[in-house]
């Protein structure tokens, strides 16, 4: 008697009694499904925090790829990147994709910083959860400026050096950041291997613990209610399940993010300009990135003088103190006054204006 093969629902059966006696996937479903996403007109940037993950998830494959390709060698990082860009199938399009990815997730980051900022998501008991988006903030800009170098050209090149140079105006440990970053006084074969290591070991480390943490403290605090919505009474109050409503609408958003960064990635490619050479002089109109230029932009409003004080480092300690405002405004409004919580706004909404302005000056000059 011959046996019949196996069906196909047998085999899916089988498979998923396998995977369901040896991980608690019922738990885990129960778990999403308990999870309730307020429903108001401001849930639209809850979305944000998805974007991010999608992104970051395509800065790692991507990036993963191009490590295959390009050399971390003076003399060899822009023509790997040229060779990328030139003869490896669809190497161009991989090379966009994950620089316009870079700036779209930081891009998604600050949006999402301020979202939560606005919607009182510091306050208690979120605390840990707020400082930990802001240390993946940090990270998020430690990859744009280090493999912002890699690339090997003149724009990169100068920019980095204004960077470092601006960098080691920073009160206290500034100038010996940089000098560790730099590997010694000036930009060379040391510094492009330490970013290199920087940008595929160091932050990726950093960014997976902290992210694996953040979404942890997510999901045991559950999302951040603004004010007005926590005023209403509870029979005016809507919820929906995380999973699978909210979920399945994330994916979506997900989507419409990729097709914005895949449009971006074929019409407006990456470009890359001519090899750096340390010893000419710097580009006309040099500037950093986009995410870089407001605080560029600030200290070119500072004299080079105040009194005894170089200007450049009352510039630097003006935002380090506006950094560490986003730091301990959960001391500050914790919610019990108004008027706490209005100069708590008011400081947020100062913050972003100055970001934009300046980096619209910036951007245009």
């Amino acid at each position: 008697m011959v046996s019949q093969p196996q069906s196909k629902t047998g085999i899916v059966k089988h498979l998923t009694n396998f995977i369901e006696s040896r991980l608690p996937l019922e738990e885990m479903r129960h778990l999403a499904e308990k999870k309730l996403i307020p429903q108001h007109k401001h849930s639209v940037w809850y979305y944000l925090g998805g974007i991010a993950g999608m992104l970051i998830g395509i800065q790692i494959l991507s990036g993963m790829l191009l490590m295959v390709y390009y050399v971390p060698e003076i003399s060899a990082a822009h023509a790997s990147i040229l060779k990328i860009n030139s003869q490896v199938n669809f190497g161009w399009f991989m090379r966009s994709l994950h620089s316009w990815g870079a700036n779209l997730l930081i891009l998604a980051l600050f949006v999402h910083l301020f979202s939560t900022y606005f919607m009182k998501a510091y306050r208690k008991p979120r605390e840990l959860t707020w400082w930990s988006g802001l240390i993946l903030m940090v990270v998020s800009l430690g990859f744009g400026f280090t493999g912002y170098l890699l690339p090997w050209d003149d724009v990169s090149f100068f920019a980095t050096k204004i960077g470092l140079d601006v960098a080691s105006k920073m009160p206290l440990l500034g100038s010996a950041v940089a000098y560790m970053l730099r590997g010694g006084d000036t930009i060379s074969q040391a510094t492009i291997s330490r970013f290199f290591v920087i940008h595929v070991a160091v932050l990726p480390a950093l960014l997976i613990g902290l992210l694996g943490g953040h979404l942890f403290l997510v999901q045991v605090h559950g999302v951040s209610e603004p004010d007005v919505f926590k005023k209403l009474p509870p029979e005016k109050k809507t919820y929906e399940k995380f999973f699978p409503v909210f979920f399945l609408k994330d994916i979506l958003v997900w989507i419409l993010a990729l097709n914005v960064l895949f449009g971006l990635t074929v019409f407006f490619p990456w470009s890359l300009g001519p090899e750096a050479d340390p010893f000419a002089a710097a580009p006309m109109g040099i500037k950093p990135e986009w995410y870089f230029l407001a605080p560029f932009q600030m200290l070119k409003l500072v004299p080079p003088m105040i009194g005894p004080i170089e200007g450049e480092l009352v510039g630097m300690i003006i935002m380090v103190c506006i950094a560490l405002g986003f730091v301990i405004v959960p001391f500050f409004d914790t919610g019990l006054s108004k008027i706490k919580s209005r100069v708590a706004t008011a400081f947020g909404v100062f913050v972003l204006l100055s970001l934009v302005l300046f980096s619209l000056w910036g951007a245009l000059s």
